[in-house]
């Protein structure tokens, strides 16, 4: 089985995850957990086990002789909330023209470079594709695809020496708990790497900070012929809220390092309303300024409408990871160099978002993220360019190469 088919093979199998209390946080992500259980040991990849929780870890045994650091690669198993990932219907364009993209006629979906820059990147090259009814799911199918063909390369070619080299695949990233379950020991890495991240070249060692706000507001309903001085719309108060916070400071008003306030759900009525609030920021300063402004925000509107009519809860979710990389430079040094080997130039970018990593990184597990050779993810314009993917596969074979230097001086 080559790349292209195993990664088409994976996305067709719907993993969406979903907000719950107990991990993996739906049912269907057992059906890609199982068979990816079935093909890592087809592959011949040692001690593979799936915990009762879900995640799939397995092994490629050393094959030097002098103690080396143990590599671990990973990458989560489910696709995300925003769209559907059932009946996935990817197509393959060979040798991108560059030229708006028909995704779906009658849906009149369509796009190209001129919305999308990062599909100029693709040009001349076979991309994979949605048909606008569902994301594509290479966030983040495209890394475990990478993850097993690299694994399938070091055990048909025993003479790439590495050390060990630990896989593991997480459920539910996409709802914040990949980490949640992840029994680092068990693992056995001393160092690892998310296979995660966009398009090819990119290498992420910090992220936001990150936290969520929570909003309940109570409204007062009564007729509208009767309602002056006695209705309080909730939905109003609602808009009013979101008023006092900065309208420039968006996901779609904010790049690199800029931080924002995202209004992530809304439902309710004039009775009731509730909101949920993404808080991101690279800075430790800035996050904290976020929080403090959500905070006034919320206590204005009470001062005005009264105490009980608003309440709030905000959580923490992760931090900035570079932290937990900078005392390891060489987890930089190691892909860039993997990068420049195999003719890509490394491009390093901070993660507008968090991984997997973010947390293990915090749990003792440096782990930084490299590109997977797709984009657009969470909707039907997701795309993975095949040649991309074939490239971070070797690169990955690269990487487990360089850790079995003896010569590396790892801190």
């Amino acid at each position: 089985m080559n790349l292209t088919e195993r990664f088409l093979r994976y996305v067709k199998i719907n993993t969406q995850s979903a907000e719950a209390d107990h991990i993996p946080s739906t049912a269907c992500q057992w059906d890609l957990i199982r068979i990816l259980e079935q093909d890592m040991k087809d592959l011949g990849i040692s001690d593979v086990r799936v915990s009762n929780q879900g995640y799939v870890f397995g092994k490629i045994p050393s094959n030097v002789d002098s103690p080396v650091p143990a590599l671990g690669l990973i990458a989560h198993m489910d696709t995300a909330l925003e769209s559907s990932g059932e009946h996935v219907n990817p197509r393959i364009i060979e040798k991108y023209d560059g030229k708006e993209i028909i995704l779906n006629q009658q849906m009149h979906l369509s796009m190209g470079p001129d919305q999308y820059k990062v599909l100029e990147e693709a040009v001349g090259k076979d991309i994979i594709v949605t048909d606008g009814t569902t994301l594509l799911g290479a966030d983040d199918k495209a890394g475990i695809t990478e993850i097993l063909c690299a694994a399938e390369q070091l055990i048909l070619h025993p003479e790439i020496p590495h050390g060990d080299i630990c896989i593991g695949f997480t459920p539910d990233e996409e709802v914040g708990n990949g980490p949640a379950g992840f029994d680092i020991d068990d693992f056995g890495a001393d160092y690892a790497y998310t296979v995660d991240g966009g398009m090819l070249g990119r290498l992420e060692f910090e992220n936001f900070n990150a936290a969520t706000a929570r909003i309940l507001i109570h409204g007062h309903t009564i007729h509208p012929g009767t309602a002056k001085g006695l209705m309080v719309n909730a939905l109003l108060l609602a808009m009013e809220l979101n008023a006092l916070l900065p309208s420039n400071q968006t996901p779609a008003d904010t790049e690199g390092y800029e931080g924002f306030f995202h209004l992530a759900s809304l439902s309710g009525d004039i009775g009731e309303v509730q909101m949920q609030y993404l808080i991101r920021d690279h800075s430790s300063e800035l996050f904290q300024w976020r929080k403090e402004l959500m905070k006034k925000a919320v206590e204005s509107l009470r001062k005005k409408y009264g105490m009980d009519t608003i309440e709030l809860s905000m959580e923490d979710t992760y931090y900035n990871m570079k932290e937990k990389l900078a005392p390891f430079p060489e987890l930089m040094e190691i892909p860039r160099k993997a990068m420049l080997r195999n003719g890509v130039e490394p491009k390093t970018e901070p993660i507008r978002g968090g991984t997997d990593g973010v947390r293990l990184s915090f749990m003792g597990l440096p782990c930084p993220n490299l590109c997977t050779g797709s984009e657009n993810h969470h909707g039907p314009y997701e795309f993975a360019v095949i040649q991309d993917m074939e490239k971070i596969r070797d690169i990955l074979v690269s990487i487990a190469e360089a850790f079995a230097d003896p010569s590396i001086q790892w801190k």
